[in-house]
């Protein structure tokens, strides 16, 4: 028995430790584009803020226009992260890439690459957007803006309805174990959880246009982080006030943050079960808009290479 409770400890602390190297290379993935990007936008500045005509009399034309020394570097960067886009979808098609890590991680870096090429291809292109460049950059946006939307509804759709549905009424129960235990010691009104955890009914969110029950869930979302900062101010009194920076920042109150966590918590899975079918049409939906744009992003961008390849970097 004690060996199986050492397994299954070393199985957690390896699956931890996992994850937390998963969030400290996607932080630095962040961290590194977005350097990258304001050092290129401080550094350029001047250039690309010129008319077209005026940039070849720029000392900095040879190396910010595309075919020059960086430009050209973030061509083949831009490249670089074009074809890492399509692994993500490629490792469900390639059995030995689909056994390669987890696909949520994949996901993660899917969604870092596809953030980030937009502004790579932008400073690469001198932000000069024509012909098949330009037309590919546009696709490009509407990509990655599209790929934001599919992030948020994969996030709004429980991997198991019914495992979601029973974590709902565990946070249930813990809710009102801690919400009786505050209105006894006087911390948090009863009242103040209920208005916090009020949702639409069942009826009415069925009646909402699919568009609209997307934008009301995002509305939700917001509002529930105003939300948690108005719950901690009830709470909280004098300095208190600053420290949280307004109840924005947790608390020294266990208790307290007990409660607001475990009400957040049941305040997401409720929406998200309660919006579940819109969520899967408007996913089903998205992935059928998400692909042919990425087709022809793919295309067109294999169409620059491949003319800029044939006709030299120095024609451009």
């Amino acid at each position: 028995m004690s060996s199986n409770v050492a397994v299954a400890a070393r199985a957690v602390s390896t699956t931890q430790n996992g994850e937390r190297a998963h969030r400290i290379r996607l932080i630095a993935g962040y961290v590194l584009a977005i350097v990258l990007l304001l050092s290129l936008a401080i550094y350029g500045f001047d250039y690309y803020t010129l008319d077209i005509s005026e940039r070849p009399f720029s000392p900095k034309h040879h190396l910010l226009r595309p075919s020059g020394t960086i430009g050209l570097k973030l061509g083949f960067l831009g490249m670089f992260v074009f074809f890492a886009i399509f692994l993500y979808p490629l490792r469900k098609h390639w059995a030995w890439l689909g056994r390669q890590g987890l696909s949520r991680r994949w996901l993660d870096i899917h969604i870092l690459f596809g953030l980030s090429a937009p502004f790579i291809i932008a400073f690469h292109s001198a932000f000069k957007f024509r012909g098949f460049a330009g037309i590919a950059f546009w696709i490009m946006v509407a990509v990655s803006a599209s790929g934001i939307v599919g992030r948020y509804l994969y996030g709004q759709i429980p991997r198991s309805l019914n495992q979601a549905e029973l974590s709902l009424k565990n946070i249930q129960e813990i809710q009102g174990q801690l919400a009786a235990q505050l209105t006894q010691q006087r911390i948090l009104p009863q009242a103040d959880l209920r208005e916090f955890l009020r949702l639409p009914s069942p009826e009415q969110a069925r009646r909402l246009f699919v568009p609209v029950a997307i934008v009301y869930m995002m509305i939700l979302d917001v509002s529930r982080f105003f939300g948690v900062a108005r719950l901690r101010r009830r709470a909280l009194s004098g300095s208190e006030y600053l420290s949280t920076l307004f109840g924005f920042f947790r608390s020294n109150n266990p208790q307290l943050e007990r409660a607001i966590s475990s009400a957040a918590e049941g305040a997401a899975l409720s929406k998200r079960i309660l919006f579940l079918s819109r969520s899967q049409k408007v996913f089903h939906l998205w992935h059928v808009v998400h692909k042919p744009f990425s087709y022809a992003f793919a295309m067109l961008a294999l169409i620059h290479i491949a003319t800029v390849m044939l006709m030299g970097y120095g024609l451009r």
